[in-house]
């Protein structure tokens, strides 16, 4: 909670990433039990699945995908030594840590199959891993799920969740970001249930890299490696979830809650994540 309010604060202050206003800190547990902050309401809408997005207009969704890139471009070109966030986390060697972490949490769970599989696509990851192109403050988690869209213009109200926000590299934010975004003709959506970005008038995902590249400035040549990160990390999330369920956790559902079979989209996402490396290595030659 600590965290999350000085990252709120910082960014509230002076830079162009829109983020709720942060009220005040409470750290007297003896008031919840646990520290907690209040932040200011942001009215707006947030785009969960396709109907939501088909309450919009046409051109409000247009807008807000233009939108939802733009202020990723803004979130990573904040200058963290001007918005004292320069020691929120190691400057270096990020997508390893990633690596590692999400691996040790998918060791956790004791699933000798999906351990192996995805272990095995960590360590290709790791040893393809490209030298990162700027430090940034990264979300973590950047997705429609995570913002609020004015409903009548289509602007970012606000950023939200900053939970596992850090510094980092940026095109894994980007990266992670293009595994969400669906399109209509896609195999199978990411989550395993569409997203607002599967209904018409949401642009490509062509589109997107092209929008964020002229935004960032950034050099897209290894994006194929994030965009093989991205849905490597998601089947750790994924497999994460599944087992939840299936102790009982998860809001107390049981395995039929889960929307489809997510061992098997595990593997699909693990599938993904070599076709993206793979070509991500061939350009590379």
């Amino acid at each position: 909670m600590r965290r999350e309010y000085r990252i709120l604060r910082a960014l509230s202050q002076d830079t162009a990433v829109p983020v709720p206003e942060p009220v005040a800190l409470c750290d007297d547990e003896s008031v919840l039990g646990v520290p907690f902050y209040v932040m200011a309401d942001v009215p707006g809408v947030v785009l969960r699945e396709p109907a939501d997005a088909l309450a919009l207009s046409e051109e409000v969704r247009a807008a807000a995908a233009f939108r939802a890139v733009e202020v990723l471009a803004a979130l990573h070109a904040v200058n963290i030594d001007r918005t004292r966030l320069a020691d929120l986390g190691p400057r270096e060697g990020y997508v390893g840590r990633q690596l590692r972490r999400w691996l040790s949490q998918v060791e956790q769970s004791g699933d000798a199959e999906v351990i192996t599989l995805l272990g095995q696509q960590q360590k290709s990851l790791l040893a393809a891993a490209p030298a990162t192109a700027r430090v940034a403050l990264v979300h973590g988690d950047y997705r429609f799920d995570n913002l609020v869209v004015d409903p009548d213009e289509g602007t970012v109200q606000a950023v939200l969740d900053w939970e596992i926000a850090t510094l980092g590299d940026p095109l894994a934010d980007f990266g992670s970001l293009l595994v969400y975004w669906d399109e209509p003709d896609d195999e199978r959506p990411a989550l395993g249930v569409s997203g607002p970005t599967a209904v018409p008038a949401f642009p490509s995902r062509h589109d997107v890299v092209r929008w964020y590249a002229e935004a960032s400035a950034l050099d897209l040549d290894a994006l194929d490696f994030y965009v093989a990160f991205g849905y490597w990390k998601l089947a750790c999330i994924l497999h994460g979830v599944t087992q939840r369920y299936r102790s009982g956790a998860g809001g107390g559902a049981g395995t039929e809650a889960l929307p489809v079979d997510m061992a098997e989209h595990v593997r699909w996402l693990a599938r993904r994540s070599a076709d993206h490396l793979s070509r991500y290595q061939a350009m590379a030659l």
